[in-house]
């Protein structure tokens, strides 16, 4: 049994010998890729297919007095409207996380903010999807100018908000009350780091090494191309 404890407590790439790849459905926003690849030398190969996506942003907003801003939207594949936190594709060419995290928070909730740190990393189903989502803390918050507001249309066109006390939202999840997986993690991990006043959370323009698409990319920018990559794996 494999022992991990401390600093070594963290996953890993591993990367393996890709004999081909090829788009097997071309969606709106993303695709199905079909990979074969050697798991192991001597090994037969395996196909896997798997949903290609840019990833995405999402932000815990916080106020002075310890309130988060959560968004109520509806989700046609689940058929429900969620409470969820800001969040948006990473849809933009080169543009950083963080400014993409800004840019979702001044489109869907008509602010922006002062302190940003990265709350914490995700994979949002690793076994179908490369989707990587980076979750930031934001506060220090003031509204977007009425004539700069962004026009929200379609599910954006009448999603309502409000502000929660960071402590009933936490009671909400673990009560099985919000189900979308960005706002779990985010208000777990902001109830968290709140117990050390925020102490360690890491800078906004931190690597994100875990992000198919964003290995081996300076800190603090973009992707600099959101075709997708015949060498991402699942």
């Amino acid at each position: 049994m494999a022992q991990a404890g401390g600093d070594g407590l963290a996953d890993a790439l591993s990367p393996r010998r890709l004999l081909s790849s090829e788009t097997v459905y071309a969606g709106r926003i993303w695709d199905v890729r079909q990979d074969t690849f050697e798991y192991a030398a001597g090994c037969s190969p395996l196909v896997r297919d798997y949903i290609d996506h840019p990833g995405a942003v999402a932000v815990v907003v916080l106020d002075e007095q310890e309130r988060v801003l959560l968004i109520n939207q509806y989700r046609h594949p689940v058929g429900m409207t969620l409470w969820e936190i800001p969040a948006g594709l990473l849809d933009v060419q080169d543009e950083a996380p963080q400014l993409a995290a800004a840019r979702e928070l001044a489109e869907e909730a008509d602010l922006a903010a002062e302190s940003w740190q990265v709350l914490v990393d995700m994979f949002n189903s690793p076994g179908s999807s490369s989707e990587a989502i980076r979750i930031f803390l934001a506060r220090g918050v003031s509204e977007v100018p009425e004539h700069a507001r962004h026009e929200r249309t379609d599910e954006e066109a009448d999603m309502d908000t409000a502000w929660v006390p960071l402590d009933e939202a936490v009671a909400a999840v673990l009560d099985g009350r919000i189900h979308n997986p960005s706002a779990v993690a985010g208000l777990l991990a902001c109830a968290a780091a709140s117990r050390t006043g925020y102490a360690g959370l890491r800078p906004s323009d931190a690597p994100w090494e875990a992000h198919p698409r964003l290995r081996g990319v300076p800190s603090g920018r973009g992707a600099g191309s959101l075709a997708g990559d015949p060498g991402t794996g699942p």
